[in-house]
């Protein structure tokens, strides 16, 4: 009797089948099937056997190995877990890049925002320091109307006082410069002694040592020629020289410069007589 490999019908179709799912699945959820293969076979083909040698009828059967039953859903939730992750890795790095846009954003907003300020305080420092050089020039142009007009004015001074008179109105219009003290800017106290030295007298340097020299007279008796004090005497901080007719002279301050001006305006508190 001639020996067959023989697998029995009914198990065919089910390996199969099983087979098919499982490569389906592994497609669907990227998940590589591992499936088991049938193999079958007899020791010698239908016909082929020696003539007189006896054997026994056999029959092989190859099986499939067992699959659960279960498989396509198993695969099927592989599949779904995958596709979700896949979903939520796309999310998390579509809100990593958008947050890091925000950000950036935020970043050039916050230097824009920056930059206006900047530029804003700029600008209110630049009209403040115009305001300022306007409400200068419309003082010294005030008090150049206001100031009685010395050229007509007959003058009540005479000798050494005429001339250090004469000489403090030839500096109107001058810059005050901090410890300056000629020929094109002065301070109080440089511009006193720069007119005295017209006439011969040589007065200290500063105002405090200014303010001791001369006789003592009351402001009310002062006479055109004689040096007018703010402070005390010998801690005197400013200045001028009275010119008559209630005005004095002075390098006033840096805004101002040398300007003539009314007792009224910046009473003093001494004066001294040295003509």
């Amino acid at each position: 009797m001639s020996q067959t490999a023989h697998i029995p019908s009914h198990r065919k179709p089910r390996a199969r089948s099983r087979k098919n799912l499982a490569l389906r699945a592994g497609v669907a959820g990227g998940v590589l099937g591992t499936i088991a293969v049938t193999t079958g076979a007899a020791s010698a083909s239908s016909g082929d056997h020696s003539a007189g040698e006896k054997s026994s009828p056999a029959e092989t059967t190859a099986e499939m190995p067992a699959l659960s039953a279960d498989l396509p859903e198993t695969a099927q939730r592989t599949a779904d877990s995958l596709a979700m992750s896949a979903l939520q890795y796309e999310l998390d790095e579509a809100r990593d890049t958008a947050a890091g846009k925000a950000a950036e954003k935020a970043k050039e907003a916050k230097a824009k925002a920056e930059r206006e300020a900047q530029e804003a305080r700029r600008a209110a420092a630049a009209e403040k320091a115009e305001e300022r050089a306007s409400r200068a020039s419309e003082r010294t142009t005030l008090s150049a109307a206001e100031a009685p007009d010395t050229a007509s004015a007959p003058s009540t001074a005479t000798g050494s006082a005429a001339e250090v008179i004469s000489f403090l109105r030839a500096q109107l219009g001058k810059a005050y410069v901090s410890g300056a003290t000629g020929p094109s800017a002065y301070d109080c106290s440089g511009l006193t002694q720069a007119a005295f030295k017209q006439v011969g007298i040589d007065l200290p340097r500063v105002s405090q040592d200014q303010s001791t020299t001369g006789t003592p007279i009351s402001v009310s008796e002062a006479q055109p020629g004689d040096l007018l004090f703010w402070g005390g005497t010998g801690s005197a901080y400013h200045v001028a020289v009275y010119v008559g007719n209630d005005q004095y002279i002075d390098a006033a301050n840096p805004s101002k410069g040398v300007v003539q001006q009314a007792l009224s305006d910046y009473p003093p508190t001494s004066a001294t007589r040295v003509l």
